[in-house]
């Protein structure tokens, strides 16, 4: 029996369920260094699977279609961060200063990968470009991200430098994905016949993640600090951003000329933000007990981006299928 599209989807519950958790049973102490160091080496895997995963062809052809990803690497690291700072005076009326700033961070995240891949290929989209670009992102995003952040950041405190974040970063994340490149000749095979185990590292990484962060900020009384009130204004703001994203990438990928198929890759790589990448560098760029509140608008915004992008794609794979490509308006569709 399929689940009513109306409930959530059981990682966004499991989500929920580790925020509770957290709130109720916080982590301390030793406990809290077993959970960290633990979440550290989930995370070394991760991005080693990651790696692994990804084929060199794909690497490679990432440069082909270069203004494509161009567009996307513009609306991810520029656009974006832009939409942060230039809709402060409403985002600021509907979150709180702390969540503000977790607003920020996300705008100067990567794009996420499967889910950008995923919707793609429902709406019919250029499926090769979406790898690419996609995954083009989320490897440039271990070093744009800190410098971006430490640029949007610099007057809320609490994050580490541009710079040291990125040697963080590099250790941390880049180092274990090189690896798996490097082997991916080797084992590449393997984990694309078993992606349930990348899938399971991916999600378990974040759980783990989350739970970490939400122990540290709940010891720190940020439910005292975040009322329901700014939790609502949170998803209305993450709306907003996801919203402006979305009709811009359209409007731009119609106006400069690409076709239906490569908008919709432009859209969806363009619009989406890394859940999994954004936890993994809160933790390296924020001190432990902001990460928590640094992190909510990202998991809100994940569910806001797979709710509405899930209807989009259903929407343009259904009228692809009723009509010729060359009439299919994604670029404007956004705004209807």
């Amino acid at each position: 029996m399929s689940r009513p599209k109306f409930l959530p989807e059981n990682f966004t519950l499991a989500l929920i369920a580790t925020v509770v958790a957290a709130s109720e049973l916080p982590c301390r102490g030793t406990a809290a260094l077993v959970v960290d160091h633990l979440t550290d080496l989930a995370i070394a895997l991760l991005f080693f699977l990651h790696g692994a995963k990804l084929s060199r062809e794909a690497v490679i052809a990432a440069a082909g279609h270069w203004r494509l990803h161009a567009l996307v690497l513009l609306t991810t690291f520029v656009l974006f961060p832009l939409f942060g700072l230039a809709f402060r005076p409403i985002l600021s009326q509907l979150a709180t200063p702390t969540l503000y700033a977790g607003i920020l961070f996300l705008c100067t995240l990567p794009s996420t990968v499967q889910s950008s891949i995923a919707f793609t290929a429902i709406a019919k989209g250029n499926v090769p470009a979406a790898i690419c670009s996609a995954s083009a992102s989320s490897i440039i995003g271990i070093f744009v991200t800190p410098l971006v952040a430490g640029l949007v950041l610099s007057n809320h405190g609490g994050a580490a430098s541009g710079w040291d974040a990125i040697g963080q970063i590099t250790l941390q994340l880049f180092v274990p994905f090189v690896c798996g490149q490097l082997l991916q000749p080797l084992i590449g095979e393997w984990i694309g016949r078993h992606d349930g185990i990348v899938g399971a590292v991916d999600q378990g990484s974040i759980l783990l993640i989350v739970y970490s962060a939400f122990s540290a900020a709940v010891s720190e009384g940020l439910w005292h600090q975040v009322p329901p009130a700014a939790l609502a204004g949170l998803v209305v703001a993450d709306g907003i951003l996801l919203g402006a994203a979305l009709i811009t990438t359209g409007l731009l990928g119609k106006w400069l000329g690409f076709d239906r198929a490569d908008r919709v890759a432009i859209i969806f790589c363009g619009s989406k933000k890394s859940l999994s990448q954004g936890v993994t560098m809160a933790k390296v760029i924020f001190a432990s007990h902001a990460v928590g509140a640094v992190i909510l608008p990202l998991m809100v915004f994940h569910q806001v981006q797979l709710m509405v992008c899930a209807a989009l794609a259903q929407r343009w794979g259904r009228r692809a299928e009723l009509s010729a490509p060359a009439s299919a308006d994604t670029g404007s569709v956004v705004m209807r």
